[in-house]
């Protein structure tokens, strides 16, 4: 008997005592961190496409595995050089100028810690600027872009976290609007 007690002490003991080494500190520890979305639940503040009516997305939004990983951290829109690009909500110009050569245009959107990003873009706004929705923020440089033709990088950030900046569109200028039930010919409208 006393054998089976060291035998089971044995086998079963160690395995125990490294289980519990291991998971008490990890009890213990707070809530891992919370990760910010992927770009749902970001409120829908544009009112405006940065560039055209509803431009083609030649990349979409491809987040990062990690911090430092690849990945695709914004949308390229299409765009001819010198097309207009507009701010897609009201904010801040929180910075206009040129980053590894190209220009970079940022608003900081009203009311929020949200900032959108436009690149490359000859800038037509100042730092500090208030713009409104819609209202152009620069122009569509020729040289500098990472497409294969001409392009505009939009990003969203919410601080250093990057977002799907598609998030911040409404449905209707996404091509998702509510259904509409239209007449159907032939059949008598009923009564009352």
């Amino acid at each position: 008997m006393r054998s089976l007690v060291r035998h089971v002490l044995n086998r079963a003991l160690a395995p125990l005592l490294l289980t519990f080494t291991v998971l008490t500190p990890l009890a213990w520890a707070g809530p891992p961190p919370e990760e910010k979305p992927s770009g749902e639940g970001v409120p829908a503040l544009a009112r405006t496409w940065p560039v055209g009516t509803r431009p083609a997305v030649l990349r979409g939004w491809e987040p990062p595995a990690t911090v430092y990983a690849a990945g695709h951290r914004g949308v390229d829109l299409a765009a001819v050089p010198g097309a207009l690009v507009r701010a897609v909500a009201a904010g801040r110009v929180s910075y206009a100028g040129r980053v590894a050569g190209r220009g970079v245009v940022a608003v900081a959107l009203a009311g929020t810690s949200l900032r959108t990003t436009y690149e490359p873009v000859r800038a037509g706004v100042e730092a500090g600027a208030q713009v409104d929705a819609g209202e152009v923020v620069g122009t569509v440089e020729g040289a500098g872009s990472h497409c294969p033709a001409a392009c505009v990088h939009w990003g969203l950030l919410d601080g250093e976290t990057y977002l799907n900046p598609l998030g911040l569109l409404p449905p209707w200028l996404l091509g998702h609007g509510p259904s509409r039930l239209l007449p159907v010919l032939g059949v008598p409208v009923p009564p009352g």
